[in-house]
């Protein structure tokens, strides 16, 4: 009987598995589409807005800190600071005691452009959430500390 019990739960593990990778980035790229869309500048890449959120919540971050915690290279993280930083919406202040680090804080303009798309995305997701039905709503609602738990689970083996 156990066999039969861990056979399901595996198969019901495979099927939320293939579902939530098949549904996660396409609802991803509704959201940055609608989001694209209704800005009135051109957005930045997916990668440079994640890396302005980060330095938003973590000021002075450095750029090798900034990649561990975004799994990305710090070369490429490196490179987007260059080009956030010419747009004016990335600072680099070198640290006092070791001139080969430079600690990051974000400007005003992209507080400001960070508030403004992350404010398209949540009416857009508002919107459409009040077009589901209560059971549908519920169960997203109930999921939405399992979703940040398994975020944390895969963003700790990425490590």
């Amino acid at each position: 009987m156990t066999g039969i019990s861990e056979a399901r739960q595996s198969q019901s593990i495979d099927h939320v598995a293939a579902g939530l990778v098949a549904c996660l980035p396409a609802l991803n790229r509704c959201i940055e589409r609608g989001v694209a869309v209704q800005l009135p500048y051109p957005k930045p890449p997916e990668g440079q807005l994640a890396l302005l959120r980060y330095v938003a919540e973590h000021d002075g971050v450095t750029v090798h800190k900034a990649a561990r915690a975004l799994l990305m290279k710090p070369n490429n993280v490196s490179a987007q600071v260059t080009r956030l930083t010419e747009a004016g919406l990335l600072e680099r202040h070198q640290d006092d005691t070791d001139k080969r680090v430079a600690h990051l804080r974000v400007t005003a303009k992209a507080r400001q452009r960070i508030g403004e798309a992350e404010e398209i995305a949540e009416q857009q997701l508002a919107s459409a959430l009040r077009t589901l039905t209560e059971g549908d709503l519920g169960a997203l609602g109930s999921a939405l500390g399992a979703l940040v738990a398994l975020t944390g689970r895969l963003r700790d083996r990425a490590v």
